[in-house]
């Protein structure tokens, strides 16, 4: 694993500590969630409400929580509109007769910046409130990451297998002819 994929995944599991699949919902850029009510951000929420219900937190704790849950909230929905702002000028800058590939690069570059900045805030948010949390409760928190990442890592590892089904087949009607 590469050292940007260790940073990102170490980000990832920061941003995540309400639970492993807060990890992929309030770090991963906007364009990359799916679902809507009842679907994986449904699941997310659910899973979400289970773990705090299972913190009893006191009331600083639960402002924290608050605030952690509300900066995620804003953060991802800046970066869906970062992102739908980013679509809109790349489908302008396609009218032009010449593609102005710089320009194209720098509203990107930007864009990924901003993101960059909310996935940080949002990270610094959750880690303000894991801060507050007693033993207890981080053992609370530790188990429900660690189960998580087992099952993203198999998740992962099912894909992988799939990949190489995929790259496996569509070798195979070359090499018979």
């Amino acid at each position: 694993m590469s050292n940007q994929k260790i940073s990102r995944a170490l980000a990832v599991a920061a941003t995540a500590l309400a639970i492993g699949a807060g990890a992929a919902y309030a770090a991963q850029p906007a364009h990359e969630v799916h679902g809507g009510p009842g679907g994986w951000h449904g699941h997310f929420m659910k899973e979400l409400t289970q773990l705090h219900d299972q913190l009893k937190l006191n009331a600083d704790q639960e402002k924290q929580w608050q605030a952690a849950l509300d900066t995620m909230k804003q953060n991802h929905e800046a970066m869906r509109t970062n992102h739908e702002q980013m679509k809109s000028q790349f489908k302008a800058a396609q009218q032009q007769p010449i593609l102005d590939l710089n320009a194209m690069a720098a509203a990107h570059q930007q864009i990924e910046q901003k993101d960059a900045q909310l996935r940080q805030q949002t990270t610094d948010a959750w880690l303000k409130f894991y801060n507050s949390l007693n033993d207890q409760q981080k053992t609370t928190v530790s188990t429900a990451l660690k189960q998580r990442f087992a099952k993203m890592e198999a998740r992962h590892e099912k894909m992988r297998e799939r990949w190489q089904e995929h790259r496996g087949a569509a070798s195979a009607p070359a090499a018979n002819q």
